[in-house]
Parts: C-alpha cells; sequence; structure tokens
C-alpha cells in the first residue's frame, strides 16, 4: 500500500508538472519571427520541478511604420496562476502596444493594472513558500526598435538590461537603469535610447539566467557576454546565439523557468523610404498625389497607384484644412507599402459613419476601407496617420 501511494503521488505530481509546462509553453508567441525589422528566436526553458515553473515570458510585436517591440518578463510565483497571469500580462502589452505608447507609458499603464488585480485578487501567503499566485513584484522590459532610422528606446520594471553585441563584435550591457518592479512602487520609468547599426544582435533573458547560482551574478554575466562573443564570431542565426548563450551559462538544471529573447536587427534597404515636407496650402495636395505616383513608380508598385492617391490625398487635405504646417508626407516600402502623413495637430481621428445628409466625415472611413490596416500615435511635434497596403 506505501509503494501503491508513492506511485499514486508521484504520477500526480508528473501530471501537473506537464500541465503547467504545457500551458506555459502554449502561451508564448512562436520560437522564431522574421520580420522586416530584425529576425528574432526566443528559448524557453523550464525548471525541473513544478515549484519552479512559470511566469515568465517573451514577445515579439510589430508596429506600426516597420517597426518591432521586444518584450521579456516574469511574473512572481510559480504554478499555474502564475502562469495564468503571465498569459493576461502578455495580452495586455500587446494591446497597449497597438496604441504605439513610448515604453516608459506602456509601463506605467501595466503598473497600474497590476496593481488592480492585485488589489481584487487574494496574495499568496509568502510565509508558508506558497508562491502559487499574485502578480505583485512582476518584472517587464519593453524595446521598441525602428528600422528607418536605427532608433532603440527601451524602459524597465525591475527587469535586469539586455547585452547587445555590435555587427563588428563588440559586447556591452546596455546601460539600463530599471525601475521598480510592477505593482510595486508608483515611481515613474526612465526610457534609455540607443542608436543600434544594422546587424547588432539584442540578447533579452530573465533574471533567473544569469542568477541561479547563488551569490555568482556577476560571474554569470561575464559567463553571457563571452557566450555572445563566441556566438557573434560563428556569424550565426539569432537561434544559434540562443543555444550557445544558453549552453555557456547553463551549466546546471536552473531552479526557475528561463526565458531568453536574441533578436539581430535589421536597416530597410536604401531608397526604400521617400519623404516630403509640405505648408498648410491647398495646392500642396495635388503635389503630394504626383510625387507619391512618382515614387510607386520608380519602386515598380504601379498596381498600388489608385489607391494610394486616393489615401494620401485624403490625409494631406485633413493635415492642411485643420492641423497647419507643417505636413509631412512619408512612403515607405517594407513586406507592406506604408504611408504616413504627419502634421502638428494632436487631436486624434475618429472613424465614424457619416449621415447621408452629411457634407464632409468619409475621408476617414474611405481610408480605413482601402488600407489594409490604418492608425495614428502620438509623436513629440504632434501625430501621424498611418495606413499599410499589401504588396
Amino acid at each position: 500500500s506505501r509503494a501503491a501511494l508513492s506511485l499514486e503521488n508521484a504520477r500526480r505530481y508528473t501530471a501537473e508538472l506537464r500541465t503547467v509546462e504545457s500551458l506555459q509553453r502554449s502561451l508564448l508567441p512562436p520560437e522564431g519571427a522574421d520580420l522586416g525589422a530584425a529576425e528574432s528566436a526566443g528559448s524557453y526553458v523550464p525548471a525541473g520541478t513544478a515549484a519552479g515553473l512559470g511566469g515568465c515570458w517573451y514577445d515579439v510585436i510589430p508596429l506600426s511604420s516597420a517597426r518591432v517591440a521586444f518584450v521579456i518578463g516574469d511574473v512572481a510565483g510559480h504554478g499555474l496562476a502564475a502562469t495564468a497571469t503571465m498569459g493576461r500580462l502578455r495580452t495586455a502589452v500587446q494591446t497597449l502596444a497597438d496604441l504605439d505608447l513610448s515604453p516608459e507609458e506602456l509601463l506605467t499603464h501595466l503598473d497600474d493594472l497590476v496593481v488592480r488585480l492585485s488589489a481584487t485578487e487574494p496574495q499568496p501567503d509568502r510565509a508558508d513558500g506558497d508562491g502559487s499566485g499574485g502578480v505583485v513584484g512582476a518584472t517587464c522590459l519593453y524595446c521598441v526598435y525602428d528600422p528607418v532610422t536605427g532608433r532603440c528606446v527601451m524602459a524597465s520594471a525591475g527587469h535586469p538590461p539586455p547585452v547587445v553585441a555590435g555587427a563588428e563584435g563588440q559586447t556591452h550591457c546596455v546601460d539600463l537603469k530599471p525601475g521598480p518592479a510592477l505593482g510595486v512602487s508608483g515611481m515613474p520609468f526612465e526610457p534609455v535610447e540607443l542608436h543600434l547599426a544594422p546587424g547588432s544582435v539584442l540578447a533579452f533573458y530573465t533574471n533567473e539566467l544569469v542568477a541561479h547560482h547563488q551569490g555568482a551574478g556577476q560571474d554569470q554575466m561575464r559567463l553571457l557576454r563571452t557566450g555572445m562573443d563566441t556566438a557573434m564570431s560563428d556569424h550565426g542565426s539569432p537561434a544559434d546565439i540562443g543555444r550557445t548563450l544558453l549552453d555557456h551559462v547553463l551549466t546546471e538544471p536552473p531552479a526557475d523557468d528561463v526565458a531568453l529573447l536574441v533578436a539581430r536587427v535589421r536597416a530597410l534597404p536604401e531608397g526604400a523610404t521617400a519623404a516630403w515636407r509640405f505648408t498648410a496650402d491647398p495646392t500642396v495636395v495635388a503635389r503630394a498625389r504626383q510625387l507619391a505616383t512618382d515614387r510607386l513608380t520608380g519602386w515598380g508598385l504601379e498596381e498600388l497607384t489608385f489607391t494610394t492617391e486616393l489615401i494620401v490625398s485624403e490625409l494631406v487635405t485633413n493635415a492642411v484644412r485643420y492641423a497647419g504646417s507643417p505636413v509631412e508626407l512619408r512612403l515607405i516600402r517594407d513586406k507592406t507599402l506604408i504611408c504616413e502623413v504627419s502634421d502638428p495637430s494632436q487631436t486624434q481621428p475618429h472613424l465614424r459613419r457619416a449621415r447621408l445628409t452629411d457634407e464632409g466625415g468619409r475621408g476617414l472611413f474611405l481610408v480605413a476601407q482601402l488600407a489594409h490596416r490604418w492608425g495614428s500615435r502620438y509623436t513629440a511635434s504632434g501625430k501621424t496617420i498611418w495606413t499599410e497596403q499589401p504588396l
């Protein structure tokens, strides 16, 4: 009877471990992503026991204007509750990313969400060692890369900064001061901005990768940088770099699960963008249409001329009529054709259905029907309305 009880306990423990790991993996994105801005590969290493399993995640989110966001985070606690909370936070980050917020603003909104979740859900009793629930103390790092300018901006909520390897092989840790963990404090998050050359590699990781040896954090960081140097010398893919880093650093099974995201950034090819600036004069609308048509002809995209002319005409006309000077038009040829119109107004457009008696109000609706995707975002000097058309 004792042997039978032990076997039953082992069977139930194994089933629980497989359930948590299966749920964790199902909530993570595909391991590889190949975008115009970057090629990335994610790795997830589960803990050896259910006591350390669940809670960390990574994500690669395409943004407007060919940009891309890299996300990595870790939820305090383990087990099914931590895994479910991780899925909720990942969904929240994707929703906030669609609003085109800056990294520090996004983390502020995510911090508010964690505070509300913590106020409405019972927290585990830390004294009994049960970390199977709760979101207070979750960490997250959010990074945005623009392949047109090479500008990279990131902010951290209690998460360690990434390691960067230049195209020539120089490796260093980003000088980013992590803010407080999510749900712990109301302090603001400080962003850091850097310029990345094409071919640079970013390695985002959870804290357990460099802290699973007690008191050996500096040694693990040295191993991480050494592994990055070795991987860069081999000129491997992000997936190869990720495997090399894990082989160098994880010399023994981790007590907690580990997430690693490796991304090699790219720049758009020369001639893939075209930009013009106009004054707020109604006569510039025809010139904007002509310039866009000439550019599409040079790219060999004549089949998109009619729809692009309509989109440019409507967006530039609205900017001239309601926003004022200067009005900027930019076309980007990536995996889609991106059309942007920027103006100094902070008023966001809203899609509405015009009534039969209305003389206006149909322009944005027409743009939404012609484009595959569209949206708007705030900038330092106003706002940008963007559209995407499939090639």
